[in-house]
């Protein structure tokens, strides 16, 4: 589009797209200053088909990335601000979410099955018992068997849905996570479009060799997945192709970078040992690790953090995931029905200052690291007549602040090195009362940037920087410093020791819940006595009756 002549020329601009697990967004940079100019954004719904499904539609999540766009330029020439100075756009994701499109229609061939959907447990179990050496395939993929990753999720598609396994077998399917779906529909879908992702969303899969960086062969035979229906992988900056024309700007760059990853950029922590946690649907934890991988014996994935261009080396991190953490907001208000917003969750436990000794662990969906312990559940113990809704919302909280310190615990003894404060972002943080909790729980500063949109910005980031577009320089004497605000521990590290201690403690009663293996009552003694003797006690009560009206 031409710029009118009293348009402002800011820039140049870089946009992000951000898709996340519970909504869209579009954000525009300025590339000199980092300063997010405007952005809009769309929430995603999720259905549950069965228990312990999760699954989104992948044409909404397509059409909640046009509206976003849409109403964002709308925004920024309301603004005056000429959009055709955006020289790229960045995408930044739910990773291990998966998708199977049919590449001569376009139609996706089933919902997306999003990354805390449990259907493959049994097939996980299945695996882990007959992998020799029992979950050893960490070595090349840096990841535990899980149903959180998109290896399992894809089988489960070729073996359960039959548009999937006709399309595989006549050569039409194409899988990929959500930015392959995004980036071939947005660069032409049928008609052309660019079938790729970046190496840090294919290292979610447990089909990508981390030290080749490359899809591993022997994985793929592994798990009975043919080569060719896997996306080409790219690094996490560089263009891939060029924006069919849409409300932006024609023959727009694209890039990409996954979400979890994309904030270690935002947050500039590009040095060894340098972390960030990211509160969102879930709680994801990463720290630099540099570039060479570096293997966890205390229950965390190592994971690609980002390749910086094509002939770049890549970088690698440690991660801890937590299935549930922003996630508790809908549940509190949809299935419990306590709150109404997330503002008020904040209001009602400010309003008390305490769990009084309630304890929440939110296993809905098992627990992630550093257990990895799928049949754990949901628990809420320690409750007396005195609990209410407000302490209760405490304990939601408080159950964030403590997964997190699990992971970071389990970091430092991975590392050996302690981190002196803690740097986050994503946006459970606006939530002051839980930065708060949170670093009391660690006992360890807690660092929150004035500008929230981290992982937004570091997608834009990489998107700039990428060969071809360059104009965002990511040397770290040309990044412009970040405001933030320090929320300094205020309880002393006894009674954080002392509620760490019982929080610990409820996660031991939340083990071991959920089995796939079918039960028999008789597997239980007493209570097939029970039964039996019940059965015997009916027939002779009927018996008995029956003897006395005859008399």
């Amino acid at each position: 589009m031409a710029a009118s002549s009293n348009r402002i020329m800011l820039g140049p601009l870089v946009a992000a797209i951000d898709q996340g697990t519970s909504s869209t967004r579009f954000l525009v940079f300025n590339a000199k200053t980092a300063e997010l100019l405007s952005h809009h954004q769309v929430e995603i719904k999720q259905s549950f088909p069965k228990e312990g499904w999760v699954e989104e539609d992948p044409k909404e999540i397509l059409q909640s990335v046009y509206e976003c766009m849409d109403r964002t330029c709308e925004k920024m020439t309301q603004l005056n601000i000429d959009i055709s100075n955006i020289k790229a756009v960045g995408v930044t994701n739910q990773r291990e979410t998966t998708l199977v499109w049919d590449k001569e229609t376009g139609e996706p061939l089933y919902n997306a099955i999003v990354w805390l959907d449990l259907r493959t447990q049994s097939t996980v179990e299945r695996l882990i018992n007959k992998t020799p050496g029992r979950n050893k395939n960490h070595l090349k993929t840096g990841l535990p068997i899980s149903t959180y990753f998109s290896a399992v999720k894809l089988r489960w598609l070729m073996d359960n849905v039959e548009k999937v396994h006709e399309a595989v077998l006549s050569h039409r399917a194409m899988f990929g996570t959500v930015d392959s779906w995004l980036i071939w529909s947005l660069t032409g879908g049928k008609k052309g479009g660019v079938h790729c992702t970046d190496v840090t969303n294919a290292s979610r899969t447990m089909l990508f060799n981390i030290h080749t960086m490359d899809w591993d062969p022997e994985l793929c035979k592994y798990f009975d997945i043919p080569m060719e229906i896997l996306p080409k992988v790219r690094s996490s900056s560089e263009i891939y192709g060029l924006m069919v024309s849409h409300t932006v700007a024609d023959d727009l760059p694209k890039m990409l970078m996954s979400t979890k990853s994309a904030a270690l950029v935002g947050q500039m922590c590009f040095k060894d040992g340098q972390a960030k946690n990211t509160y969102g649907t879930g709680c994801f934890l990463l720290k630099n690790v540099g570039t060479k991988p570096v293997m966890s014996d205390h229950g965390l994935l190592t994971t690609v953090a980002y390749k910086l261009g094509r002939d770049k080396p890549a970088c690698y991190a440690l991660e801890g995931s937590v299935a549930i953490a922003g996630a508790v907001v809908p549940w509190l208000k949809n299935n419990l029905g306590i709150i109404q917003t997330s503002t008020e969750l904040e209001q009602l436990a400010a309003d008390v200052g305490t769990s009084y000794g309630c304890y929440f662990v939110p296993a809905f969906s098992g627990l992630y690291a550093p257990y990895w312990e799928p049949s754990a559940r949901g628990i809420i113990c320690g409750l007396t007549q005195f609990t209410n809704r407000s302490h209760l919302a405490f304990a939601a909280l408080e159950a964030v602040c403590f997964q997190t310190r699990e992971i970071l615990d389990a970091m430092n003894q991975d590392s050996g090195i302690h981190l002196s404060q803690l740097q986050v972002d994503g946006g459970m943080t606006s939530n002051r009362l839980l930065m708060q909790l949170q670093a009391d729980i660690l006992c360890i500063p807690v660092v929150k940037p004035s500008m929230p949109e981290t992982t937004a910005l570091g997608a834009a980031m990489a998107a700039g920087a990428a060969e071809g577009v360059s104009v965002w320089s990511l040397n770290p004497e040309d990044l412009t410093e970040v405001t933030s605000e320090k929320f300094e521990p205020q309880i002393n590290p006894e009674e954080s020791e002392l509620r760490y201690a019982r929080w610990k403690k409820a996660v031991q009663r939340a083990m071991n819940w959920e089995t796939t293996e079918p039960t028999s009552i008789f597997s239980s003694v007493p209570l097939g006595f029970y039964i039996l003797g019940s059965m015997f006690m009916l027939i002779g009560a009927k018996y008995i009756a029956g003897q006395c009206e005859s008399e």
